[in-house]
């Protein structure tokens, strides 16, 4: 018995070294990482106030790219980061939370938006299959996108401090490779799927009095809309306008082959961050009203079709041009075949 304590003993005294020379080295590597002139050193061997100002003079020291000009002490990159990280990461949260807090009260207070009357069991063909495969793979990538470029621009701040420089490492990484590859091929899908869709998209005299009406939410009566209402014309040219912009500014940073100096890097950095942002924010209230906020949206784009009921209540033009073309102005009349209801795509 007295030799089992003595062990025992051993092995707290051994524990409690251990742990003292893990906190130590944990100390020493915390101090050395507050200390800039350390980390220097260590990477680059002295650094003493000479050699700084040789660096700043950029006369011996610059960046080893072809044809660079830079010295490795940039105003202007500290100008970018300090742009970045004091006004756009906290305007882009305050952006989505305040666009999140906002569709929690709509929905709490006002709730889905349902149909007036039953529906007739009678369907009719919205989106074929093609316009379907084509809205959800960009809404997936969409979605990829969206929470990568979050991760590059929040994730160090919550995933670094919460799980290590390790698993951070490992995810920055494969965030970066992810959004980097992903990205051009969504910019592309995105223009085909503008290019199919512009038509419909164009603005007319009834959309102003959709607006005016608030989508319905406004008088006794439903607002006129076509194939596409004015809300959904309205998120069709947010896509070609600021959602370009997103692609554009992409491209520049993700293909650095045509002489993009560092200055337009970092511009086309701040300006993708910013235009991202807004996207994500608008795409909140487009993926609400799709789902949540809607009855019978969802199932449009899940299945092709929709009730005629909703299609009566929502796009009241769309659904009396493709109901004479068919010949069926009649409330009791079959359904109208997929071949007319696609052939029409009255606007």
């Amino acid at each position: 018995m007295h030799t089992l304590m003595q062990c025992l003993q051993r092995l707290r005294v051994l524990g409690v070294i251990l742990m003292l020379a893990v906190l130590t080295a944990g100390l020493v590597s915390t101090a050395q990482a507050a200390d800039p002139d350390q980390e220097l050193n260590q990477a680059v061997g002295t650094i003493d106030a000479d050699t700084w100002r040789e660096v700043k003079n950029g006369e011996n020291f610059i960046d080893t790219r072809h044809d660079s000009t830079y010295s490795l002490i940039n105003t202007s990159g500290e100008t970018w980061r300090q742009i970045r990280n004091d006004w756009i990461s906290p305007a882009g949260l305050i952006a989505l939370g305040s666009m999140l807090a906002i569709l929690v009260i709509f929905y709490l207070i006002v709730g889905r938006n349902d149909l007036d009357e039953e529906r007739t069991g009678r369907k009719l063909l919205r989106w074929t299959a093609l316009e379907r495969a084509m809205h959800w793979t960009v809404a997936t990538l969409f979605i990829v996108l969206a929470l990568t470029g979050l991760n590059l621009l929040y994730g160090k701040f919550l995933f670094r401090h919460v799980f290590g420089d390790a698993f951070w490492a490992n995810l920055i990484a494969l965030t970066k490779l992810t959004h980097n590859y992903v990205g051009p091929v969504f910019g592309i899908l995105l223009l085909l799927m503008l290019a199919k869709w512009l038509t419909v998209n164009l603005p007319k005299k009834h959309d102003w009095q959709w607006f005016k009406q608030g989508g319905g939410m406004v008088g006794n009566k439903h607002p006129d809309a076509g194939f596409a209402n004015a809300g959904e014309k309205a998120w069709y040219w947010i896509l070609a306008s600021v959602g370009l912009l997103v692609i554009v500014s992409g491209f520049v940073l993700d293909f650095p082959l045509f002489g993009q100096t560092r200055d337009n890097m970092q511009w086309a950095n701040m300006f993708h961050a910013v235009t991202s942002l807004i996207l994500m924010a608008v795409a909140l209230g487009h993926i609400y009203i799709g789902t949540l906020g809607t009855e019978g949206a969802l199932e449009g784009m899940t299945t092709g079709y929709v009730d005629e009921t909703w299609a009566k209540q929502h796009h009241n033009l769309w659904y009396e041009e493709v109901k004479d073309s068919a010949g069926q102005p009649e409330q009791d009349n079959p359904p109208v075949d997929d071949d007319t209801a696609t052939a029409n795509r009255p606007n």
